[in-house]
């Protein structure tokens, strides 16, 4: 097994995007994709291993990119009014992750019609606004992922298995707002489960979380990151063969 990184550029929302591509080099022939949609700062550490971990097992993994240039940003202030911005135009978010989509399904060594789409926290909301987009892929996974959104009718257009990880006790994903998700998901006829993982909050996937300095908001929870990570998995085995 040979490992390999490529970085392949795109355009989103009329910026300049730069993604990492993980490929296994040694295997022949095309692969099921998989996008990986990073937490509201960026393209961090955590999501670049997540995506070798994908390669490892036979994906071709594209670690997306969010700001434009791969920019890491670090100052929350300025990360908040990002995202707020983002989130009251999704028009914006979905044409950021649908350039990430294009750049996945047009490489040689991706088949085009197997492609999954993940994301950790503001980046699984991105998988999500695909998804509402009417996107082709056949899954979409979000951990520890905002559900809210300023179009649920969207949901009627989702074309993959919907699978979202939560922390029961996420105070940034409150229970309204998962119920709100669940009545989205349902009026939008959209194949969706929800897992819910109890005193957990939320970056559980994130072994960094702790440097946040805010245990109540964000920590790392080991077992709910194997669950969701294999529940990912089987969901993967299912639809992406």
């Amino acid at each position: 097994m040979t490992i390999k990184t490529e970085t392949l550029h795109y355009r989103g929302d009329e910026i300049d995007m730069e993604a990492t591509l993980y490929i296994d080099d040694a295997a022949d022939g095309q692969r099921a994709g998989v996008l990986l949609y990073p937490e509201a700062l960026g393209p961090g550490p955590n999501v670049h291993d997540r995506a070798r971990r994908l390669a490892e097992a036979g994906y071709a993994a594209l670690v997306c990119d969010l700001h434009g240039g791969a920019r890491l940003c670090e100052d929350m202030s300025e990360i908040m009014a990002l995202i707020k911005a983002l989130s009251e135009r999704p028009e914006r978010t979905r044409d950021r992750a649908r350039g990430a989509l294009e750049a996945l399904s047009a490489h040689e060594r991706v088949d085009a019609a197997r492609i999954a789409a993940t994301g950790y926290c503001f980046g699984g909301t991105m998988a999500l606004e695909l998804g509402r987009s009417g996107a082709p892929v056949r899954a979409i996974i979000g951990f520890h992922s905002g559900l809210a959104t300023v179009a649920p009718q969207d949901a009627a257009n989702i074309k993959a298995k919907v699978l979202v990880c939560i922390g029961a006790d996420d105070p940034a994903i409150p229970p309204e707002q998962r119920a709100a998700f669940e009545t989205e998901m349902r009026d939008g006829g959209a194949d969706w489960s929800m897992h819910l993982y109890g005193d957990v909050v939320h970056s559980f996937t994130n072994p960094a979380a702790a440097d946040m300095g805010m245990p109540d908001f964000a920590r790392y929870d080991a077992a709910a990151d194997r669950g969701s990570w294999a529940a990912m998995m089987a969901l993967f085995a299912e639809t992406l063969g």
